[in-house]
């Protein structure tokens, strides 16, 4: 099948490989390059980069609006778009273009966690199983049918990053299970049904600042759900502290723990582990990091700085 692809950051890729073993990627679509890292250097996206890599054509336009945008994806005479975590709106006047439509794929079991931020709203609203979908786009965000899911449990160990790795795997899968019943004609779409609708705003960094006076769970997960990024932060001594790993502790360990009920107290450091009190419950935390600093594990923070019985926040 001639296919078109619309994806920019590494999320796709695993659906773009998959595209170009299986069928014919006529062109690739991805943002315009943007300045990325310390440095704010211009770079090119991951799809970009992998897409060049294999001598596939590649356009970045601003905005799919205007009319020489939608003519370069006409002249690859694509028979459907695929569009993966693209970042750029797909107008009604795109999604006629290719015969067989415009597919998506989308981290979630549709119609919960409509959005831009499925995967980490499913962690943090403590959400016990998650998904793909692919569904053909309509002119409403993340409305359209559903061609056909695969559900994912959320494990206590899954962070951010790797259930994002899980579901783009799981996803480029489901992509080519559904071209072929698309090609078929043998995989309806069916209308998504009108109860269940969430919706997943887009993280802003306030987000990962730490309320200690939250219970201990919701701050778990909050540390996994921005795990790459934003990256869950909190203040010691005045001083920024990332914290990349931690977990709430279980009624057995709080009761190895010395008691206290302060939230934000570093009430022990023992095994490698800083214990935090919180609103309920406790956190222990693992790894961590200081401004300018690497990522470190709290024992060798705690070789270098005295934590128990100061304040976090």
């Amino acid at each position: 099948m001639r296919v078109a692809f619309a994806g920019t950051p590494e999320f796709a890729l695993p659906a773009l490989f998959a595209l170009h073993t299986h069928h014919q990627v006529v062109g690739v679509l991805t943002q315009p390059d943007r300045p990325s890292g310390r440095g704010r250097r211009v770079t090119a996206g991951p799809v970009k980069q992998a897409a060049l890599a294999r001598g596939l054509p590649v356009a970045q336009p601003e905005t799919l609006k205007n009319e020489a945008a939608r003519a370069q994806l006409a002249s690859w005479q694509a028979e459907v778009l695929v569009v993966v975590a693209y970042g750029l709106i797909v107008p009604p006047e795109v999604l006629s273009i290719p015969p067989l439509g415009c597919l998506n794929i989308h981290a979630s079991l549709l119609p919960r966690w409509r959005g831009a931020a499925p995967i980490e709203r499913a962690i943090l609203a403590g959400d016990r199983s998650t998904g793909i979908t692919i569904m053909q786009l309509d002119a409403r965000l993340d409305t359209g049918p559903i061609l056909l899911q695969r559900p994912v449990e959320i494990r206590a160990t899954h962070t951010g990053g790797t259930l994002r790795a899980e579901l783009a795997a799981i996803g480029a899968d489901a992509l080519l299970e559904a071209l072929t019943g698309l090609a078929r004609g043998t995989l309806p779409g069916r209308p998504q049904p009108e109860e269940g609708v969430t919706y997943a705003r887009r993280i802003e960094k306030a987000e990962a600042r730490i309320d200690w006076a939250q219970d201990a769970n919701r701050i778990e997960r909050q540390v996994r759900a921005f795990n790459p990024q934003p990256i869950a932060e909190t203040r010691l001594e005045g001083e920024q502290l990332r914290i990349f790993s931690a977990y709430a502790m279980d009624a057995n360990e709080q009761e190895s723990a010395p008691k206290s009920a302060d939230p934000g107290l570093i009430s022990a450091v023992v095994d490698g582990k800083m214990i935090v009190d919180c609103g309920r419950g406790r956190l222990a935390i693992t790894e961590v990091q200081r401004p300018g600093r690497r990522q470190v594990s709290v024992r060798d923070l705690a070789h270098s700085l005295p934590l128990q019985g100061r304040r976090l926040g």
